[in-house]
């Protein structure tokens, strides 16, 4: 057993995606310009994780299929609107040219709207074996992690911080928006619509905290040591931007301390949650050291 097994969801979460934009009735750069960035070749963590957490809690990951899709739509609307010119500036996003390079600000801002919309209209297609009160709780959870409190208040925080110094709490403070946020809401999903209790549900989340503060540091650290080619994005663009990072403020050597330190901590979390956690362990173990 390893992380890959948790990748295995993958081609079925891509053909939903697909299936989800190409099916409507709706303009067709519209429907190109959504489907340029669903199919960029995204590493698919978050929706792969909601599924595997739910078949950990003995159930059928077909179940939540809609609401693991409606996660990554929002994750892929998020990065389109991050990389426009008035956020991150970013021409390049996953080895090809961002959205809004191809299809113009315009479109692109738009195909961030529409997979926005789009993802609550799935995850309330809830399938029959879902009890509808809990369907109703993880789409409000869904809600919450996207919003103005999590993510997107999380960016804004991202934006007033440049060419400011700023703490390693405030620091804190915006990736637990930016990034933490819509990872940790597939553990409130997964446990919701199955049904668990708090305690597990407090230990999943745990494990999505740890392994996405570690993720978002080992990203800053790509941005210093990583290939351009693997990644798929230029390097160095933090420290050109004078964006607050944790390599900026913590150094390489102790970044990856806390990359570590972080994903023992997960590891700890999930192997008390549950008996099937070699997967995500497998997983938080790669994850802290890739280099893509």
């Amino acid at each position: 057993m390893s992380y890959k097994e948790i990748f295995s969801y993958k081609a079925l979460i891509e053909s939903e995606l697909e299936k989800r934009v190409v099916q409507r009735d709706a303009p067709e750069i519209l429907k190109k310009a959504m489907l340029y960035s669903l199919s960029a070749g995204g590493k698919r963590i978050r929706p792969c994780l909601m599924l595997e957490f739910y078949r950990c809690l003995g159930k059928n990951p077909d179940e939540i299929l809609n609401f693991a899709c409606a996660v990554e739509m929002i994750h892929t609307y998020s990065l389109i609107h991050d990389d426009l010119p008035c956020m991150d500036d970013d021409d390049m996003r996953r080895g090809k040219p961002s959205n809004h390079k191809v299809f113009g600000e315009d479109t692109a801002l738009l195909a961030g709207d529409a997979l926005l919309t789009l993802a609550f209209e799935t995850a309330c297609d809830i399938d029959e074996n879902i009890d509808a009160s809990r369907a109703l709780k993880a789409v409000k959870y869904i809600a919450d992690a996207s919003g103005l409190t999590k993510m997107v208040g999380g960016q804004v925080l991202d934006l007033q911080a440049e060419n400011k110094q700023i703490s390693i709490e405030e620091l804190e403070k915006i990736q637990e928006g930016k990034t933490a946020a819509l990872l940790k809401v597939n553990a409130f999903v997964a446990c919701t619509l199955a049904n668990a209790d708090k305690n597990t549900t407090k230990l999943f989340v745990d494990y999505c905290d740890c392994i996405g503060r570690a993720f978002q540091i080992r990203d800053d650290i790509l941005d210093v040591i990583g290939d351009e080619k693997s990644l798929g994005k230029p390097i160095g663009s933090d420290e050109q931007m004078n964006k607050n990072t944790y390599v900026s403020l913590l150094g390489l050597e102790k970044s990856q301390q806390l990359v570590d330190e972080l994903t023992d901590c997960a590891v700890k979390a999930i192997k008390k949650a549950t008996e099937n956690s070699e997967n995500l362990c497998s997983l938080a173990l790669k994850l802290a050291n890739r280099d893509f």
